[in-house]
């Protein structure tokens, strides 16, 4: 009860033990001649009885002096005077005083004990309170603001906390407080009205352990101060100033240390003004079991970050630092990680892989699952297929292999659970959707295991869903995955996601796919605000899942940057695959590059007329590297091998990946294509890539069909003079190979002719 409450009542039961022993001696005066003295006596001692049930001695003393006052003065003979003649009357009188004191001494120890109990379950409801609320989060700061909510204004007028700031970033504590000076933050404030001297919330300060007044708190023990005016050692406990404090009417306090498993986490602070009882031994311990809750909820909080911050660090790490610079596509792409209230960070990837002959692979993928487990496998499924894209398969062999490989994890973990490893006991599943964009053929071919297929938004604002097969999730085994091709216009926007994107607790799947064609459909400047559009349109505050995009714009080669040529398979059209090689690049103005692209189309269709089939097929690209392919329909793939010295075949490839920046192969639906990119220094107005222009194309059998641009064929007459030299002359080798010949050495002044005796003497062997 507060100090206003117990001086009303008290003023109440002292005006009653005046007034209403008097009140009913009066109303009693007119019957005192037929009402005998013992019972009026018994009138007033239940008037006596009900004053002293207030449960103030005072009062019940006063209420008793009063009704024997009134008693003998009115309604004891001779009326009118304080005197009392009998003994009868005089053991009355005593009787009521008696019984008035006895009665008042009950009704207060019935009344402290009553106030005790009250206080009691005011505690237990206080500390029942906080434990329901305090350790309900995973956050330090909404933790300690739970703090201040439940103990304002039932314990104290103000609360503040204040934190270390490494226990904030989820760091150790004591490594920073063993210093002199301790960075703290306040995180949490909470008072009776908001005019306070105190710090506001965010506010930075140093506060010191290395006080003598100090010594006692930095060890884990609270201390009170319940008349600050007397007292000074409390001013090095706060960061905040004393004398604002004072000025204000802040009357006692109790400090209490934060602590949790034995490291100093921060200080909370509970206030009481001048309008408060001061804190006593009882509010003490009190104030402790509050702080220890926290504590220890805090430091659970504290620990929670530190993982998480590792879990965040390890997945972004796992994930692509900055998306490469390519030709066919133009990508952005936004990546968040689920909430704090879930289990952990989840497993949610995407990449952007180049390919050959300009071609772009677009993966996302999901890995079920929540933690440190769900990144690892992310990282082990990403490399994976960046791996199996740099062999160049198709989708859905890729994605086929992928699962394979998920087949084989799951079964390493059913051995750990065999042995007893709770971390290789989880649920490993997955899903993936691969896409593989080709600038010439304008096409896109994609392979889904479990994951959506993505959404197109055309150049005339359409969206559209891409319908085809969708395959089991990763890990199933035994289930075949098809790949599906479209093509899209140019200019058109690739959207590919996970599910966290478009399916929640509050959304179902198609309301999210509506909502991701909507905003996918809003006018943007640029891909990077559209993924600002549909994060703002579809996240909410609170995602359970991890969020995946991935925008990308389709780009086209123009018919002026490919070349492709038809090469029968007559080893005598070897000089003429050449030939139109070094007319194409003078053409394009690369004429520097022709002698090492010269040779690389020479090794390369060399290799394709006597290892493959036909027909075989020459193609260059002009991109940010001269990339030379050559494909024929043999379905067996070329492989480099070390020649011996006196071995007359073997060198082709070798020299192919020696003068090349990169060489490798892949197999198409028909034919194996094989070609080799190097770096050549472009013109300056070959370096823009224009995105929607189109051109006549034609069909190449040795491609299954797919389209290619016309032929560009340059003239002889157009070659520039300074590429005729001796060096770029070509000789007819061994064993059907061409290599260039040495130019050759100057002529040597000729020696004097020998004497005839020493010409003889040479010629005995002497």
């Amino acid at each position: 009860m507060s100090s206003m409450q117990e001086l009303r009542g008290s003023s109440v039961a002292l005006v009653s033990a005046l007034v209403a022993p008097l009140l009913v001696s009066l109303a009693l005066v007119p019957f005192r001649t037929t009402f005998p003295d013992f019972e009026s006596a018994l009138v007033l001692m239940a008037v006596v009885v009900a004053v002293a049930a207030q449960g103030y001695r005072v009062a019940g003393l006063i209420a008793a002096v009063s009704a024997t006052v009134w008693l003998d003065f009115f309604l004891i003979s001779p009326w009118g005077s304080l005197s009392v003649a009998s003994s009868n009357d005089r053991w009355m009188v005593l009787l009521m005083l008696g019984t008035s004191v006895i009665v008042s001494e009950i009704a207060a120890r019935g009344r402290s004990q009553r106030r005790r109990t009250l206080r009691a379950h005011g505690r237990l409801k206080l500390l029942h309170d906080a434990g329901m609320a305090i350790g309900t989060t995973l956050d330090a700061e909404r933790t300690a603001r739970k703090l201040t909510e439940v103990a304002v204004p039932r314990f104290a007028d103000f609360v503040t906390v204040d934190l270390a700031v490494s226990v904030l970033l989820g760091e150790e504590p004591e490594e920073a407080l063993e210093q002199d000076r301790t960075k703290v933050r306040r995180v949490a404030m909470a008072g009776i009205h908001e005019h306070h001297p105190l710090h506001s919330v965010g506010d930075l300060d140093g506060f010191s352990f290395a006080v003598p007044q100090a010594n006692g708190f930095s060890h884990g023990r609270a201390q009170l101060e319940p008349d600050l005016p007397a007292s000074t050692a409390w001013r090095d406990l706060i960061p905040d100033d004393a004398a604002e404090v004072l000025d204000h009417g802040m009357r006692s306090l109790i400090a209490v240390p934060l602590r949790g498993r034995g490291a100093l986490l921060g200080t909370v602070t509970f206030w009481r003004t001048r309008h408060a009882e001061p804190f006593t031994q009882a509010d003490l311990f009190d104030a402790e079991e509050l702080a220890a809750k926290t504590a220890v909820a805090i430091d659970n909080a504290r620990r929670y970050t530190r993982e998480r911050t590792a879990a965040l660090a390890l997945q972004r790490s796992l994930l692509p630092q900055r998306l490469p610079d390519q030709t066919a596509v133009e990508v952005a792409s936004r990546y968040q990680p689920a909430g704090p209230q879930t289990a952990g960070v989840g497993g949610d990837w995407y990449d952007v892989i180049p390919l050959s002959g300009c071609r772009v692979a677009l993966v996302v993928g999901d890995v079920v699952g929540h933690g440190i487990n769900a990144c690892a496998t992310m990282g082990r499924l990403r490399t994976a297929v960046r791996t199996l894209a740099d062999v160049d398969l198709p989708p859905d062999e890729l994605i086929t292999h992928l699962d394979d490989l998920v087949m084989h994890l799951t079964d390493d973990q059913q051995e750990g659970r065999a042995e007893g490893d709770a971390a290789a006991a989880g649920e490993l599943g997955a899903t993936c959707l691969y896409a593989v964009y080709d600038p010439v053929a304008r096409s896109c071919t994609v392979a889904s295991a479990g994951h959506p297929l993505p959404l197109v938004l055309t150049p005339d604002g359409k969206v559209e869903q891409v319908h085809g097969f969708v395959g089991p999730p990763l890990g199933l085994g035994g289930l075949p995955f098809e790949s599906l091709e479209f093509r899209p216009p140019t200019g058109s926007v690739l959207a590919l996601y996970s599910n966290g994107l478009v399916q929640s607790r509050e959304r179902d799947l198609d309301e999210g796919l509506a909502g991701l064609r909507h905003a996918l459909a809003q006018p943007a400047t640029s891909l990077e605000a559209a993924c600002d559009t549909i994060m703002d349109t579809l996240v909410t505050r609170h995602m359970a899942d991890d969020i995946t995009l991935l925008l990308a714009r389709t780009r086209a080669l123009t018919a002026d940057r490919v070349a492709v040529w038809d090469i029968r398979a007559d080893p005598a059209m070897v000089v003429r695959a050449r030939k139109l090689a070094v007319e194409q690049l003078d053409t394009w103005g690369l004429w520097e590059s022709a002698f090492v692209t010269e040779l690389l189309v020479s090794e390369l269709v060399t290799n394709a007329i006597r290892h493959g089939e036909p027909p075989v097929e020459l193609r260059l690209i002009r991109d940010s590297a001269l990339i030379c392919e050559v494909s024929d329909a043999s379905s067996t793939a070329p492989h480099m091998r070390r020649a011996r010295e006196f071995d007359e075949g073997g060198r082709g490839l070798l020299l192919v990946a020696q003068l090349s920046q990169k060489w490798g192969t892949r197999h198409a639906a028909v034919g194996r294509p094989s070609g080799a990119s190097r770096n050549c220094p472009l013109p300056d107005r070959h370096h823009a890539l224009p995105g929607s222009a189109a051109g006549a194309r034609t069909s190449s059998p040795a491609r299954g069909g797919t389209a290619r641009p016309p032929l560009r064929r340059g003239r002889p007459d157009e070659r520039p003079q300074p590429y005729r030299s001796r060096r770029s002359a070509r000789v007819r080798g061994a064993a059907g190979r061409w290599s260039a010949r040495r130019p050759r050495r100057p002529c040597r002044r000729r020696r004097p002719a020998r004497s005839g005796a020493l010409r003889r003497r040479r010629s005995s062997g002497r």
